[in-house]
């Protein structure tokens, strides 16, 4: 199997509606978040971010990291930035597939699975999900590199990730063994 990992959503200004519930589920992912992207990137693994543009057509990697450092809690996005060599895509939408050059880029890169990780359980996650399993690539959840808004929500999204999409959920440290 080769499995890539997709980043999803992680640059974040935590300003808006649900953003209090986000910033504490961040903060306890966090560092599995940072420890799979570091463990893929020693070990010469794909590693791509796709990440909401939050409406602005024009932004660039720069633009939107600044963007995010400049909210409400930089220490939520200097530890995961992407760095330059590794991709970031754009998306409008939920899914990281959705309009974006990500299925091309994983086919690029001989990928037949997706690590997926990042933030939000109950939305972006379970949509990227979905949409990697109609596109037959096997996806890999660590339960504890995703962050949620709803507790409730997001375990539902992970049992219906795990029943209907066949999703291996496992823990970081599971997730890492096997790398």
């Amino acid at each position: 199997m080769s499995a890539a990992v997709v980043v999803v959503d992680m640059l974040n200004r935590y300003e808006h509606e649900d953003a209090e519930p986000l910033r504490a589920s961040v903060e306890q992912v966090l560092p599995n978040v940072q420890r799979i992207v570091e463990a893929a990137v020693e070990r010469d693994l794909t590693v791509i971010y796709v990440n909401d543009n939050h409406g602005d057509w024009t932004a660039g990697r720069l633009e939107l990291t600044e963007w995010a450092r400049d909210g409400a809690d930089a220490s939520l996005v200097d530890p995961i930035a992407p760095g330059p060599d590794i991709p970031l895509l754009l998306k409008a939408r939920h899914s990281g597939f959705y309009d974006t050059q990500l299925e091309y880029l994983l086919k690029q890169r001989e990928a037949d699975a997706v690590i997926v990780i990042g933030q939000v359980t109950e939305q972006c996650i379970l949509y990227t999900a979905l949409d990697a399993y109609v596109r037959e690539f096997d996806v890999i959840l660590p339960r504890d590199a995703v962050a949620h808004i709803d507790p409730e929500m997001a375990d539902a999204a992970v049992r219906m990730m795990e029943r209907n999409m066949h999703t291996r959920v496992l823990s970081t440290e599971e997730l890492l063994r096997e790398l």
